[in-house]
């Protein structure tokens, strides 16, 4: 048996690796982290652990390692303000001046020398007959926004780190557009079809979308990610677990509006073909997407875009200049090729290729040309939209997940940024009683700042570029994640705690540079710190009614933060008619989470929940109410909403036609159609329905109140 002494030794190396060693569940009772997850966690960390006997030696490394740290990797300096960094240096030795030089972001350079300041209260640390104590080093007060390098030298060695100079707070008002009232529709893109689409949505379908919800006064259309994803083999179709963070899917290209489609007889031969014809009706006719048919029948006119093209020298300027600017195309490109040709993860790969050394040799230039053009054709569609967008005064808002896929390009290329060993989860609560694996790999916070976020920075830019609004998955993720060693179960994970403040700098700098507002969600199980620090860096809150409908027993209100995206609901809960009849609980039931007692005791809860909501409705003006009227129940939520004090509204464009069905059912996978199904309705359909206009009419008219 571990004795007690052992444990609390293992306690403090964890903390010296800012592992949490217990966290409080969803019933506020104190959970401990076991033994074998700490040191499966700390392992990976870096720390030389194996077992229990090694805690002693391994807090000796990491204590020592972190004096020997004579500059953090990382440093934040806010903008107007003083800012100083700590250094580490031997006590016992003499401390010349250090000399600084300072490379800004545009190349420019400053240099000065200047002793070494003292840290007030610090007491020096001897470790290994040495002792070492804090100083500390003030930056320049005018530093402009921005990534710059700051370079000390010291007794002979160079020391270097990243200076963030930050804004401190993140754009807080959309297009420079003060005020509150704008309001918008969600609908994840591969739900929304028309008659004109392959049987899911496309680019096409967003830009006809922006153009009917603007005519009636909606300014925002939000969906889900729409970054690139396995769509033959492996195949993994959840938009949370993509490809990349990097670049977009093709999937939702609209292939008619190719201009290479004039010059290519072979994709408008095979386009206008019998067969071809067929096949898209019979994808129009389904009542879910059929991801692999629909990919394969547009790979396939793509491939001959892509082969007329490269086979050509017209109008190819555009071309060079992606890729020019983006770096990583043709990594990616090759990458993808290369995946095309095994049909198998990258871990499994020859050594040479799953290392990262691709040559032409390894794939063909055929396909290694298609996701190339691709990813070129996809850029100029979102740029298109986006660009629509703007001229109708919408915005698009972007959706970045917390992870990616495990086999993808972004592991394989930046695979030391990642906890490859790793999957990110939560614990047990009152719905997923066994805990949640996401199956996603964590950034790994040490090597993060070690690179200094370049992985990072880059795919905030990648979205930021397109859009003045952008959503943080769990963005408790800035803080802590939950880790799920392999082989282990999910309820055996452990929290890792984050640089939250330097990753708050990353945002709020990229944030004040695209004039856009940074939204967090922050449901579920939230830590206390968390949303204070939101509101101190200016990251709008994500406020769902239906997470908050306890508020309203015993006279409660419905209290919507002002910085805040506030909606009914969302992708990952069921539309508000199958709320209100209860059908999530009969599901739950029958995926086996809730026995005949609890099926009872949920249909109460629901009862007095939705009692209590009309109560509530009822106090705030809304009369004449009847809780088997759900129409009516839906209309009061939605007027309620539209006068809320939250700076954006988003409408479930579902909940409109009174929807019964998930798009997404957390916690299963073949038991429900996750992420496929259409919407009930076309564009054409919907976008004629006079009480579908008539409802966004009034939600409109109350936002504009809201605005006086």
């Amino acid at each position: 048996m571990t004795s007690h002494n052992a444990i609390q030794q293992l306690y403090r190396l964890a903390r010296l690796y800012n592992v949490e060693t217990e966290f409080i569940d969803m019933y506020g009772r104190v959970q401990q982290a076991s033994t074998e997850a700490l040191i499966a966690a700390l392992n990976i960390l870096g720390a030389s652990i194996e077992n229990i006997d090694d805690v002693t030696s391994a807090i000796r490394e990491r204590r020592l390692e972190l004096c020997k740290r004579f500059i953090e990797p990382v440093v934040i300096a806010r903008q107007g303000k003083q800012s100083t960094t700590k250094i580490s240096l031997p006590a016992d030795s003499e401390t010349p001046p250090l000399q600084c030089q300072l490379i800004l972001e545009n190349g420019e350079s400053t240099e000065w020398i200047t002793p070494v300041e003292q840290s007030a209260n610090t007491q020096s640390i001897s470790i290994e007959g040495t002792r070492y104590s804090r100083g500390q080093l003030s930056l320049p007060s005018d530093l402009p926004l921005g990534y710059h390098r700051l370079i000390i030298e010291f007794h002979g060695h160079t020391h270097e780190t990243l200076v963030i100079a930050s804004p401190g707070k993140a754009c807080t008002s959309i297009q420079g557009r003060r005020g509150q009232g704008h309001w918008g529709i969600f609908i994840p893109l591969y739900s929304l079809h028309s008659e004109r689409s392959w049987g899911a949505g496309d680019l096409n379908d967003l830009d006809r979308l922006t153009a009917w919800i603007s005519n009636l006064g909606g300014k925002i259309v939000a969906t889900l990610p729409l970054l690139p994803a396995f769509l033959d083999k492996p195949f993994e179709p959840c938009p949370y677990v993509p490809i990349s963070r990097l670049f977009w899917n093709e999937f939702y290209l609209d292939i008619e509006q190719i201009p290479e489609l004039e010059i290519c007889p072979e994709a408008q031969e095979l386009m206008n073909s019998a067969a071809f014809v067929k096949q898209v009706n019979r994808l129009r006719r389904l009542p879910l997407v059929d991801y692999r048919r629909q990919m394969a029948l547009k790979r396939r006119v793509l491939e001959k875009l892509s082969q007329c093209f490269f086979s050509s020298t017209v109008n190819t300027g555009g071309f060079r200049d992606f890729v020019k600017n983006n770096a990583l195309a043709e990594d990616y490109a090759g990458f993808r090729a290369v995946s095309d040709r095994h049909r198998t993860p990258w871990h499994v790969w020859p050594k040479n290729i799953r290392e990262g050394h691709i040559s032409p040799r390894h794939f063909d230039e055929d396909k290694m040309h298609y996701h190339l053009y691709t990813q070129w054709q996809a850029s100029r569609q979102i740029r298109s939209t986006t660009q629509k967008m703007q001229d109708a005064g919408a915005i698009l808002y972007l959706d970045f997940p917390l992870g990616v896929h495990p086999s993808g390009y972004d592991t394989w290329r930046f695979r030391d940024t990642f906890a490859m060993e790793i999957s990110t989860g939560a614990p047990p609560d009152t719905f997923f009683t066994l805990g949640q694996n996401w199956g996603s790999p964590p950034l790994h916070p040490e090597r993060l700042r070690q690179q200094r976020y370049q992985y990072y920075i880059a795919s905030i830019r990648h979205h930021l570029k397109h859009s003045n609004l952008l959503r943080i998955d769990h963005v408790m993720g800035l803080h802590r994640l939950f880790w799920i060693p392999k082989g282990m179960e999910a309820r055996q994970g452990v929290y890792i705690r984050y640089p939250s403040e330097e990753l708050y700098a990353i945002l709020s700098l990229e944030s004040v540079r695209h004039k856009a507002v940074i939204a967090g969600e922050d449901l579920g199980t939230v830590p206390p710190q968390v949303r204070p620090a939101m509101s101190r860096h200016g990251i709008y809150r994500t406020y769902v009614v239906q997470y908050d409908l306890h508020s309203c027993r015993n006279g409660g209100s419905l209290d919507i933060p002002r910085n805040s995206v506030a909606s009914i609901n969302n992708h990952d809960m069921p539309a508000f008619a199958a709320y209100w009849r209860g059908d999530d609980i009969r599901m739950r039931q029958e995926m086996g989470l809730l026995d005949d007692g609890g099926v009872n005791h949920e249909y109460w809860m629901r009862g007095e929940i939705k009692k209590a909501l009309l109560d509530f409705l009822h106090r705030m003006g809304c009369d004449g109410l009847n809780i088997d009227d759900v129409e009516a129940a839906l209309g009061a939520t939605h007027s309620f909403i539209a006068g809320c004090p939250a700076k954006i509204v988003l409408i479930n464009l579902e909940d409109l036609w009174l929807e019964t069905l998930n798009q997404n059912v957390p916690g299963t996978r073949d038991e429900f159609p996750n992420w496929r199904r259409k919407t009930r309705y076309t564009l054409e359909q919907f976008s004629n329905m006079p009480q579908i206009a008539e409802q966004l009419r009034g939600i409109n008219q109350q936002r504009k109140l809201r605005l006086k």
